[in-house]
């Protein structure tokens, strides 16, 4: 979306952009963000919101692309502005019953804490003498006006945050205090005077005084806060377009800080953590709604309101209740008393853990309140990616250390870091780390996006660091104050024992332990009810069929305890890597006559035999693909330096034998180096030149599988030629496939089904599928190598500058980890369509590391695969994946 040219419509009347709350709506939100647009709907609900207005996400793109407000919305803001003073029955900024207003950001999806929000705006040194007349509290108006001071100047005018913090707690040092609540009315009033002397000496200019002046500054802040880092950080993270905008609301303030009677908080209609039907949330009395989510002082759980406010309590659930049933979701809500009286500052559809998320829509589902195809679509796929991550082992004994709130699930396990920056580079180096902070903020957002998890000794279970993790599926322990941070030093003290930077922990999001020593993490299960029966769902939904990649007995028992349909790829050459195997198919490459490679494949059948049989008995009655041998015979030899280096011990050592045997070996390994090895001698090309090699796999798997028919199994074997790029190899190799098949069948009076198809990873084979396709009874799509030849991109070195692409906005996402669709996919359509046309049942599925990624899967779905096939534990993600596909083709034809 474009930012807007014209200051009229399409139909030719003066742009609109700014909406009081009573005029908007929650099917608004492109509009006017969703905190707007929901502030909006409670209005008209008629829940006690405090009035307002909000300025639209059409302004934000039009200051963004010219650096100023559209035509006409200056005098929109009055205009409202002076609604909002007479519906009040205030003025901004007057001396005697002042109107104080805040301005918060609000985005169409939401980032909470991403973007720049400022308090008590409207305060100056008479309008505070108004606040003191309206309240008879000066200590509150000037605690309202050191706060507003703060907040204006570090995120209008750029002032550093630190700067106001050190004034604070040397006032609370000189004053022998350590909480703010404990300062009287003449601190708050000497700390203005500090807090305007800084912004002098920082800004260059005095603390502005005037309310109009200081309104426009903090929106068009607010405006800018889209683009600054943290949020241009989220929105990458969480896959947000970076031209939606934000939309600035001004609303009337109402104080949580004005006594005992007042309390601000943010609750939840269900636990974020783990999904239970149970209200959730924290509050803080005398306080400001930035003390809750910044973590500065631990706040107080619900079940502690409903004594010390039992009709606040009662007020406060029953609107949870209406709204969830309103928004049939589980519902974040923002809250303030103001001496005693309640009012709805803000309601979003809450972010929560990947197993709350099941949970919640499972349950909603079961109650009536959402479709069981809504509560598919409620689930992302990436959150069952979080599920299926490590945990610590629940019968296992640890020495916890310190324990801390639960705030977000999982266990994590890294070296301790204690900032930000230090995550991000260590993070990029491909090091585990744990952030350890007194709390986070929401310039921390680089940091937490690298680490492993989050341990802050401050903070509640709504706090910055609690929710951010909680939306990215990251384990996370708040509010642990036995963790004694010392920044300067840079290590803690826990339990008596110091930890410096670097020093390993584990940590557990889901009890909330510290554990002062990596321990060994578990593997995850599907034994969750509500994710089996989410699953079940899905599964009812999709039309794609999910297969996995395995190469192991193991692999495709776990793949099939996940929900795999079969096997996508089983890849010949994993069993080789390690001995007997690799001593055996060394001999074969370094043989100097027919017969000793003869002997080397004789050797290797059984082995091979023993692998297929187990792989297909895991896999009994479902299709098992098998590709023959695909790699240079290089990468089974010892690298040439290697050699070199053991050459020249033996030299030193005078072993002559040994250096003439070493000598040899060189010569032979330099014989079979090749320049370009993935586009040398591989894939069927290395059955069409050692024709015995097909022949030794084939033998293999229909042994194996006559043997299980033997058994009583029923064994589905599909043998897989790759790097075809002409129809002529396909036959070549296919009539080698099909008479040994045959000759083992007939040896073993058995008959097992078989097909025989290739992979497709060679632009050539795409764009003459056609003619393949009179070979080949099925096309798997192995979209790592067709993507590295389409490109022209090396796979295990395009990292040196993709990242740098994707900075650059060169590339919106890595090819490698979700299809390029628009390039390697055209391929993938065209030869999808011409197979079929020359073949009707061609049999088609894909099988790189695509077949995982939920953005792929949606391709494949609409080009008509019949599977995808991925790593084990990607198997929930991709059946869940593909139900949201079908789900997507079914809401496109309703359109």
């Amino acid at each position: 979306m474009t930012a807007r040219k014209s200051e009229k419509d399409n139909a030719g009347k003066a742009a609109k952009y700014v909406y009081d709350f009573s005029e908007g709506r929650a099917d608004m939100k492109s509009l006017l963000g969703g905190k707007g647009a929901n502030l909006a709907e409670m209005t008209g609900l008629g829940l006690p919101v405090p009035p307002g207005f909000t300025i639209t996400t059409e302004a934000c793109r039009y200051y963004s692309a010219h650096g100023e407000y559209p035509p006409g919305l200056k005098e929109e803001i009055d205009e409202h502005l002076a609604g909002l003073e007479k519906r009040m029955g205030k003025k901004l900024g007057d001396d005697n019953d002042p109107l104080l207003v805040s301005v918060r950001s609000g985005a169409a999806i939401s980032m909470p804490g991403m973007m720049d929000t400022v308090l008590n705006l409207g305060l100056n040194d008479r309008s505070v003498q108004g606040l003191i007349k309206q309240t008879g509290d000066p200590r509150f108006a000037y605690d309202a006006y050191r706060r507003f001071i703060q907040m204006f100047a570090s995120i209008v005018m750029e002032v550093d945050r630190d700067h106001f913090e050190r004034a604070l707690s040397e006032l609370k040092d000189a004053r022998k205090v350590r909480l703010d609540v404990e300062l009287e009315a003449k601190d708050w009033q000497e700390l203005v005077k500090r807090f305007k002397a800084i912004v002098r000496r920082e800004a260059g200019r005095d603390f502005p005084s005037n309310p109009r002046e200081q309104l426009d500054l903090a929106i068009k802040a607010v405006f800018r806060s889209w683009m600054n880092p943290r949020a241009i950080i989220y929105r990458r993270t969480y896959d947000i377009p970076d031209d939606l905008g934000t939309a600035v609301n001004v609303q009337s303030m109402v104080f949580g800080n004005k006594g005992e009677d007042s309390a601000t908080g943010v609750c939840f209609t269900r636990d974020p953590n783990t999904g239970e039907k149970r209200k959730f949330g924290e509050y803080l009395t005398n306080a400001q709604g930035e003390d809750v989510v910044a973590g500065i002082r631990t706040p107080k759980g619900l079940d502690e309101m409903r004594k010390e406010h039992p009709s606040l309590y009662r007020e406060l659930t029953a609107i949870m209740d209406k709204l969830e049933r309103h928004y049939r979701d589980m519902q974040d809500i923002e809250f303030t008393m103001e001496q005693g009286k309640l009012y709805m500052l803000q309601t979003r559809t809450g972010k929560r853990s990947a197993a709350a998320a099941v949970r919640i829509a499972v349950e909603m589902a079961k109650e009536g309140l959402i479709s069981k195809e809504e509560a598919v679509g409620r689930v992302q796929p990436d959150q069952l990616d979080l599920l299926l991550h490590p945990r610590l082992d629940p019968g296992a004994k640890y020495q916890v250390a310190a324990t801390g709130l639960p705030a977000s699930p999982g266990a994590a396990v890294g070296a301790v870091v204690f900032d930000a920056d230090t995550a991000k580079e260590r993070g990029e180096r491909g090091e585990k780390v744990i952030l350890v902070r007194w709390e986070t903020t929401p310039d921390d957002m680089h940091g937490i996006v690298k680490a492993q998890g989050i341990l802050t000794s401050r903070g509640g279970m709504t706090s910055h660091a609690a929710v951010v993790a909680r939306g990215m599926g990251k384990p996370c322990v708040c509010g642990a104050e036995d963790v004694k941070i010392d920044l300067s030093a840079r290590c803690c003290e826990i339990d008596g024992k110091v930890i410096r930077e670097g020093d390993p922990i584990t940590i557990d999001g889901t009890t909330g332990r510290i554990i002062l020593k990596a321990e060994k993490l578990i593997e995850p299960s599907l034994d969750d009810p509500y994710l089996k029966q989410l699953l079940a769902w899905a599964d009812g939904i999709r039309r794609l069929k999910v297969r996995t990649n395995a190469d192991t007995p193991e692999d495709a028992k776990r793949a099939r305890k996940f929900g795999a349909e079969g096997i996508g790829l089983c890849r010949i050459e994993h069993m080789l890597i390690t001995e007997p195997g690799l001593s055996i198919i060394r001999r074969f490459i370094l043989a100097e006559r027919r017969k000793e490679q003869e002997e080397a494949l004789a050797e290797l059948l059984p082995l091979l035999r023993e692998d297929f049989a187990g792989i297909l008995k895991a896999m009994n009655g479902l299709p098992v693909t098998i590709r023959l041998l695909d790699p240079p015979l290089h990468e089974f030899l010892p690298k040439l330096l290697d050699l070199r280096l053991e050459m020249l011990v033996k030299h030193i050592e005078g072993d002559r034998a040994g250096y003439e045997e070493s000598e040899r070996l060189y010569r032979k390994v330099e014989e079979e180096h090749e320049q370009n090895p993935m586009l040398g001698l591989r894939g069927c090309r290395l059955g069409i030149v050692y024709p015995g090699v097909t022949q030794v796999q084939v033998r293999a798997i229909i042994e194996a599988a006559c043997e299980l028919k033997k058994q009583g199994k029923n064994p589905i074997p599909e043998i897989m030629v790759p790097l075809v790029a002409f129809r002529s190899e396909l036959a070549a190799e296919k009539k080698k496939i099909m008479a040994e098949a045959r000759r083992v069948m007939k040896e073993q009076g058995v008959e097992v089904p078989l097909m025989v198809g290739t992979m497709i990873e060679l632009p050539r084979a795409a764009l003459t599928a056609g003619e393949i396709a009179a070979e080949a009874e099925f096309f798997s799509f192995g979209t790592n190598d067709l993507t590295q030849t389409t490109l022209g991109f090396s796979r295990d070195d395009a990292g040196r500058f993709i990242r740098y692409y994707l900075e650059k906005g060169l590339l919106e996402r890595d090819p490698f980890e979700s299809l390029d669709t628009e390039g390697v996919g055209r391929l993938v359509r065209m030869a999808a369509e011409e197979g079929r046309a020359r073949r009707p049942r061609l049999k088609l599925g894909i099988c790189g590391e695509h077949g995982g990624d939920p953005r792929s899967i949606h391709f494949c779905h609409r080009v008509g695969l019949d599977y995808v096939s991925c790593s084990p534990f990607r198997v929930p993600v991709a059946r869940l994946a593909a139900a949201h596909a079908q789900l997507g083709e079914v809401e496109d034809a309703t359109k």
